[in-house]
């Protein structure tokens, strides 16, 4: 059999718009259009590039009620795969979640309207799908827990909020192990969840996290009824399987969302999935840059020129950035801020300037 081309993306958040000036040609905040054209880069590279499934692992906005600016952008790009004839698997993670359980979805709407060729993973299930160019595979959708369907059961509703999460990750993991004992074992499967890995490192992911974490054992997701683990929830692109199959993976974000994530790259993956032996590969994207300048001016004679000259060797065009001075009190008075500003004027966005002043303080002899 030949191998089915599947892309792996995740986290968008559509909707953080820290760093950011609007936009006077779309009317949307700039950093909110920096997400909408990552989401772009995603879509053009499936079109152009035979791709048979795409796979979105959670979290398409930043807050549980997007607005429908927002709504429309994302639907938007979807629909272009969908036009395109590409099958395309939304799974709902936590920031899709309404605050109450009998609430809709932020992407409710593709269920709703029932849009061909786009899949709502909203509850664990084993899907069978029909790919772009007509082969099957199975998909296990694993979205993020809502735990207040677990609080209708009057005997855990007394329960601790530690003694709750341990039963959500026990089911979670039950059911994973269930929907892995279903998989035909002669057609290619996949799992995609959006939770935490017990051997993941955590991102800036934890700034902007709506509800509690869940955290699955890696051992439940190493099991080789899958041929391709597709995770989100968790910004910073990582394997965890060390290399064997069937690849773990986290796609992490598509853009920057402070400066956590300064030095991560942005990507998405494309993994061909065949039974019992999966290749893939990151493309990175044009994430917006985050670049913070240093400057230790304490030994120098000429405080102001020598920021200037640190702001010099760094390339800030267009990228959010950062200063951070470290001087002496007898220089704080000799920076001007107006002049560093205009030493950034070529940024993107300049975050802030921070001065780190050391200060000598006297204590008075034979005191404590």
């Amino acid at each position: 059999m030949t191998s089915i081309r599947v892309l792996h993306f995740a986290d968008l958040h559509i909707g953080m718009e820290n760093y950011g000036h609007l936009d006077p040609v779309t009317g949307i905040n700039g950093r909110v259009m920096d997400f909408l054209r990552r989401l772009s880069e995603v879509v053009d590279h499936a079109l152009e590039n035979e791709v048979d499934l795409v796979i979105f692992s959670g979290d398409a906005y930043k807050s549980r009620d997007p607005n429908s600016t927002y709504r429309r952008e994302f639907s938007r790009r979807i629909k272009r795969l969908a036009d395109g004839g590409i099958p395309v698997v939304l799974l709902v993670g936590n920031h899709d979640l309404p605050a109450v359980s009998k609430r809709a979805t932020s992407i409710e709407v593709f269920r709703t309207l029932d849009v061909p060729n786009v899949l709502l993973a909203n509850r664990e299930a084993l899907h069978c799908l029909k790919t772009r160019k007509g082969d099957a595979i199975q998909v296990a959708t694993a979205p993020y827990p809502l735990r207040q369907q677990l609080l209708v059961h009057e005997d855990h509703r007394k329960k601790t909020i530690a003694e709750l999460d341990e039963l959500v990750q026990g089911l979670l993991a039950e059911n994973i192990e269930a929907l892995s004992r279903e998989v035909d074992p002669s057609l290619p499967a996949i799992l995609v969840g959006h939770f935490s890995v017990s051997d993941a490192r955590p991102g800036s992911e934890r700034s902007v996290m709506l509800g509690r974490d869940v955290i699955v054992q890696k051992s439940v997701l190493s099991d080789p009824a899958w041929d391709y683990v597709a995770l989100g929830h968790i910004h910073r692109h990582q394997e965890l399987n060390g290399g064997r199959q069937p690849p773990i993976v986290y796609s992490g974000s598509l853009e920057r969302i402070d400066f956590g994530e300064e030095e991560e790259r942005k990507g998405f993956v494309v993994a061909d999935v065949s039974r019992g032996h999966t290749e893939w590969t990151f493309h990175p994207v044009a994430a917006r840059r985050f670049v913070t300048v240093r400057a230790d001016v304490r030994e120098e004679m000429d405080a102001m020129t020598a920021i200037l000259e640190a702001i010099a060797q760094e390339d800030v065009t267009d990228a959010v950035v950062r200063l951070i001075v470290q001087m002496s009190a007898e220089q704080e008075g000799l920076i001007h801020d107006a002049r560093l500003r205009q030493a950034l004027s070529e940024a993107y966005y300049v975050a802030g300037i921070r001065r780190e002043v050391e200060r000598a303080y006297r204590l008075r002899l034979g005191g404590e």
